[in-house]
């Protein structure tokens, strides 16, 4: 038996960190979109409202985990500071020379610093104009949104639900957290969707229905065509010849009635 190959371990998700947010409730939307992508390391630099906020946790939609390990700094510089990877965020062109890129970009960086424990961090602004030219020099790259430029406004949680986003989606390799494809069994063999189509055609035969009898091979080559489209499974064979066999039961009707 060969050796089973190890589990590729998960990269290193990176850190969010808000610049002086003003309201509580957009801290805990922030949560909750951390949250829904698997994120959890959030840091918060200077919030104006009280912290800990009930509004954030009653925002955060049951994300208690991450405002419960919410980091609160005085200084950017200190919530930044064990970061091997810094991107900031905004909407704006700056007069600073910085790598830009997309949010599928930033993904892929922060996805292959992780995968090496290396830990990276995304830095949003304030809610009403962002960051500061300060801030952005504190990062390694500048990450910026396709949107529309003459309405780049983003809600600071659309700003991380995005970056979130991509990030999941390219450590997970788009994997989603599940499918209907296993859930009716096995694919059917050939042999019992023949035995089913045999049933079918003996069945409509009975009832008259290949009129005229000189256009039956066309007409069975087409049905035969729609099952073997519809990707059976052994489960859903089972059932077409339940429902062939409860109309053999009964006895066709002449025809005009």
């Amino acid at each position: 038996m060969s050796e089973m190959e190890p589990t590729p371990k998960p990269a290193l998700p990176p850190a969010i960190i808000l610049c002086e947010p003003q309201l509580g409730e957009n801290i805990g939307m922030v949560a909750r979109a951390m949250a829904n992508f698997g994120l959890s390391d959030l840091r918060i630099v200077n919030p104006r409202d009280d912290w800990p906020s009930e509004k954030a946790r009653a925002a955060a939609s049951r994300a208690d985990h991450v405002i419960d390990a919410a980091r609160v700094f005085d200084r950017v510089e200190d919530a930044v500071a064990d970061l091997q990877m810094l991107f900031a965020t905004t909407a704006r062109n700056r007069d600073i020379p910085k790598p830009v890129v997309g949010p599928d970009e930033a993904a892929a960086e922060a996805v292959s610093y992780g995968a090496t424990d290396l830990a990276t961090g995304y830095m949003f602004g304030r809610e009403r104009w962002g960051l500061n030219n300060d801030e952005v020099a504190l990062a390694n790259k500048i990450v910026t949104l396709p949107v529309d430029p003459t309405y780049a406004s983003l809600n600071i949680a659309q700003a991380v639900l995005v970056c979130a986003y991509e990030w999941r989606r390219t450590a997970t390799a788009g994997a989603l957290p599940f499918t209907l494809e296993d859930q009716e069994g096995e694919p059917a063999s050939q042999e019992a969707i023949q035995r089913m189509f045999d049933h079918l055609e003996g069945a409509l035969d009975a009832r008259g229905f290949f009129r005229p009898v000189e256009k039956k091979p066309v007409t069975v080559r087409r049905l035969r065509n729609i099952f073997q489209k519809a990707d059976l499974t052994d489960n859903e064979v089972r059932i077409l010849r339940g429902v062939i066999a409860s109309f053999e039961k009964y006895p066709p009707k002449p025809r005009g009635e």
